[in-house]
């Protein structure tokens, strides 16, 4: 079995698959919260130690399954790209443009991931459904976590820088989309689940989708602005 596997919108397994993601995050960023400064960066290094294993095994098993492909396993969609950003973000100096495309394209990414499940090629394995509730809260977890708990914060202007980094892939996708069959950040063609925020046929759901994803970074970047999310809060 090699399909696109659509959890409906408050389903039962929707409900549970999500109850154990909150979980998961509230006791992740609950033990930030209550260990040392320097616990906190030793503790967040093993979360992103397991996410790479994590990561690891989940193309080994497509290989091994004889599932892996060009056109479906590269990390090319938004929560790919995120996904690459946390298994090295945390070691290296220069964070902060890798953590501004992080916040955004892994909390927004993540979030409506976790609301509109839709697994793409989706084997029947178990692992493979697990992986992606686990991995998609997990790239919301560590930019919160970072700004929170590190010290990190959100550049000036990093909506935009973001709005205009996610277009310069999208030029890049596109035709390579075409190129090899692919639907690579869902630009070939709407995403085979029903989305509040996908409408029409292509190319029009990306002029629409294009508005919306600015809208919905500036919101963003205002929202953990104010005062009232401010990195200041959990600290």
């Amino acid at each position: 079995m090699d399909v696109n596997y659509a959890i409906p919108f408050m389903s039962k397994d929707w409900i549970v698959a999500n109850t154990l993601s909150l979980i998961y995050f509230i006791s992740i960023m609950g033990i930030g919260k209550i260990l040392s400064k320097k616990n906190r960066i030793i503790f967040i290094k093993y979360f992103v130690y397991l996410f790479i294993t994590s990561y690891i095994i989940y193309h080994y098993l497509h290989i091994v399954g004889g599932t892996w492909s060009i056109d479906k396993r590269l990390p090319f969609h938004l929560c790919g790209f995120s996904s690459v950003i946390t298994c090295f973000i945390l070691f290296i100096k220069k964070k902060q443009l890798w953590f501004d495309f992080l916040f955004y394209a892994g909390i927004l990414g993540g979030l409506n991931a976790l609301l509109t499940p839709l697994i793409d090629n989706y084997t029947g394995t178990n692992f493979f459904y697990v992986e992606y509730f686990y991995s998609h809260t997990s790239i919301i977890i560590l930019p919160l976590y970072m700004y929170y708990y590190m010290d990190m914060d959100l550049s000036k202007l990093s909506w935009l820088k973001s709005f205009i980094a996610l277009n310069i892939l999208l030029v890049f996708l596109m035709p390579l989309d075409f190129y090899i069959d692919a639907n690579y950040m869902y630009l070939k063609e709407p995403p085979a689940v029903n989305h509040p925020l996908v409408s029409g046929k292509w190319p029009y759901y990306l002029i629409n989708l294009e508005f919306v994803v600015v809208i919905l970074l500036y919101f963003t970047y205002s929202l953990f602005k104010s005062p009232l999310f401010t990195n200041k809060k959990m600290v």
